[in-house]
């Protein structure tokens, strides 16, 4: 007997890899359990699934920097009280260095990050919690249908209570821009192209001792780099990371805020038209501005 649950979540999450750097994320989670019927005729009530099976992935993969422990690139690794550094070289040569508590960390023994090397860790993990009647798990990971322009973006929001607060994690997103009643492909290309693999950092989270004492330390020239740090209810979160694949904002980078922030940038160029523009954090849901 099979017992099925599609769209039981979405892992919002980063992954870093040696080409495009810091790539936000997101995949829809469907499962199937495969078992025998207990006593009450049923594989596994539907409320268990949706709770327990959803907790799971979300404790162990969402909203977490997901990492390839078996890549080259990944030249430093180090942990204490609790507290876990990376380094991460790309292609390129340049450098991504994260330090933040153990729980913000996904590591993958693999070489690269995909749904092919990231599958059999979560039905193993899922596994190990399922009652004795459910024989096997089928899991399929897969990415929103998008037929327009879209970007993968990544962010930390230390004022959440939550796993948000972690410095880096992310999203895959479409943009819908409206001008004056239309839909504008031109627009969207732009923050397509703009927020393409892009880290959002706040402005008030810069923190130049953090990234020039890094960049001294590895030789690399620290006018390339910018430097994040915050403090949030689960600890100390620190990201040293490239200009090229940031974008800085003076804000919040919450879902609400970027779209006031996208606003703001259409506005200025284009004054005197009329703009509404549908900001997706992951998949369906997001904010909405306009003029």
């Amino acid at each position: 007997m099979h017992l099925f649950v599609n769209d039981l979540t979405v892992i919002d999450f980063s992954y870093l890899d040696t080409a495009r750097g810091i790539v936000g994320e997101s995949w829809i989670v469907d499962v199937a359990l495969i078992g025998q019927l207990n006593e009450q005729n049923m594989v596994l009530d539907f409320g268990v699934v949706k709770s327990q099976i959803k907790r799971i992935i979300d404790d162990e993969f969402d909203h977490k920097l997901h990492i390839p422990e078996d890549s080259s690139a990944l030249i430093q690794k180090d942990s204490k009280d609790g507290q876990l550094s990376v380094t991460f070289k790309m292609d390129s040569l340049d450098l991504i260095h994260m330090s933040a508590p153990d729980s913000a960390y996904c590591f993958v023994q693999s070489e690269n990050i995909s749904i092919e090397e990231v599958l059999p860790l979560i039905r193993s993990t899922v596994m190990r919690h399922m009652p004795e009647n459910v024989k096997d798990i089928e899991i399929t990971l897969r990415a929103e249908n998008i037929t327009q322009e879209y970007y993968h973006y990544s962010h930390g929001l230390k004022k959440h209570d939550g796993n948000c607060q972690r410095i880096v994690h992310g999203h895959r997103s479409k943009v819908t821009v409206f001008k004056n009643g239309q839909a504008d492909k031109d627009w969207q290309s732009y923050w397509q192209k703009r927020w393409q693999d892009i880290y959002l950092g706040s402005e008030e989270d810069l923190n130049q001792e953090l990234s020039t004492d890094f960049c001294l330390q590895n030789n690399v020239l620290a006018d390339n780099y910018y430097g994040f740090s915050y403090t949030a209810n689960q600890g100390l979160f620190e990201l040293v990371c490239p200009k090229a694949i940031s974008d800085l904002i003076d804000r919040d980078s919450t879902v609400e805020c970027l779209a006031e922030f996208m606003l703001e940038v259409m506005q200025q160029q284009e004054p005197e038209a009329e703009f509404k523009v549908l900001a997706y954090e992951g998949v369906s849901k997001g904010a909405i501005a306009y003029s």
